[in-house]
Order: C-alpha cells, then structure tokens, then sequence
C-alpha cells in the first residue's frame, strides 16, 4: 500500500515546517539591509508605478518571470535531445537577458512588504533567484567553451534553485497576499458598475471593499 503524503491543512508537511521556519528565523533580519539597498532604486516613483503594474492593474513581476523560466526549462528538457545543444545555449542565454526587468520589478515591490515574517521570505526569494540566474549564466559560459556536460549540471543546479524560489514566490503571492491586488486601472463589477478595488487595512481597523467610481 502506497502511504499518503503527510499534510497540515492540506499542505505537504515539510512544505509547511520550511516556510514556517523562514518566516520565523530572525537571522535572516541580518539579510534584508543588503536586499533594501539593492531594492532603493526601483521603489521610487515615477519608476515604481511602472514596475509594479500599475498601468497594467496587477503586479508585473509574475507576468515576467515566465520568461526566464520558460526559457530555462525548454533548454534543459532540450539537453536530453540529440541536435540541439545550440538551441539550449540561446534559450539560457535568452532567459538570462529577462532576468534585469523581473528582477527590477520583484524589488520594486519590496517597500510594499509591511511583515516581518513576509520580509524574511521575500530577501531569500531574491537571493535565490540571483544565485539561479548565475548558475545559468556560468552554464552559458560552460556551454560557449564547449564544457557541455559541466554545463548542463550548472543548468540543472540553476533550474533547482529557480524550483525553490518559484515556490517561495508562489508562497508569498498566493498563501501570504504579497504584491496581490488590483492596481491603478479601474475594474468592473459583475453588474457594469466601475469600481476601484481598495486595499484592506490591519485585520480589526477598519473594512475595505469596492469604491463606486460612476
């Protein structure tokens, strides 16, 4: 008999015990001057309304992060085909070349971040991604001196890295409501009536909802 993954609310269990633990550790504290510092730049306006989607009316970070992963992805699953280590080579490199603009938009998403506990996560999600983005870059450089087999394990190492923080990242946006929420552009309601999503406050200051905008 095949046993059941152990879950807590339907969360595999170490799952939960390892965010819980990030969230927790107050050794990462340490980490977020360097990933604030790094972040100062993109959180200021008018180049912080770009980034974080507020003319498209969602953050922009996720829509962005396709790319690099999606280029890195197909190069690896194209390193198990005969014929095309050239193709791999340009997806890595091309994934690479995404990395700037997502990464810009993550951190312009950083002064938003108000929890302790979300802060910890979010400076691992960044340092993650950029060890991710260097392994793969030190895998195109392996690739472009002929090193295919150390470049594909760096590719590897690149992609299980990218694994854990796109898990981090789906954490935070959709069990911790990180960089969630419509933005800038009016919505609809089902009825047709225009209406502004508004941001809820602390639990127990106040109540949030839809503003009519007719």
């Amino acid at each position: 008999m095949v046993s059941e993954p152990s879950v807590t609310d339907q969360r595999i269990a170490w799952l939960d015990e390892s965010t819980r633990w990030l969230e927790s550790n107050r050794g990462i504290d340490r980490l977020s001057p360097a990933v604030a510092a790094v972040a100062r730049p993109f959180n200021k306006e008018p180049l912080s309304d770009v980034l974080r989607g507020k003319w498209l009316g969602h953050a922009l970070h996720p829509l962005l992060t396709d790319i690099p992963l999606g280029c890195w992805i197909a190069a690896l699953l194209l390193d198990f085909t005969p014929g095309n280590r050239e193709a791999s080579r340009q997806l890595i490199a091309a994934g690479i070349a995404a990395v700037p603009l997502t990464a810009a938009a993550g951190l312009s998403e950083w002064d938003t971040i108000e929890r302790p506990e979300d802060r910890r996560v979010a400076a691992i999600h960044a340092i993650g991604n950029t060890l991710a983005a260097a392994a793969f870059g030190r895998s195109w450089l392996l690739r472009r001196r002929q090193h295919q087999a150390m470049g594909m394990m760096w590719g590897l190492a690149g992609g299980v890295m990218a694994l854990i923080t796109g898990y981090l990242g789906g954490h935070m946006s959709f069990s911790r409501q990180v960089g969630t929420g419509a933005r800038g552009r009016p919505s609809f309601s089902p009825s047709g009536i225009r209406v502004r999503l508004i941001r809820c406050p602390p639990a127990g200051k106040t109540t949030c909802g839809l503003r009519d905008n007719r």
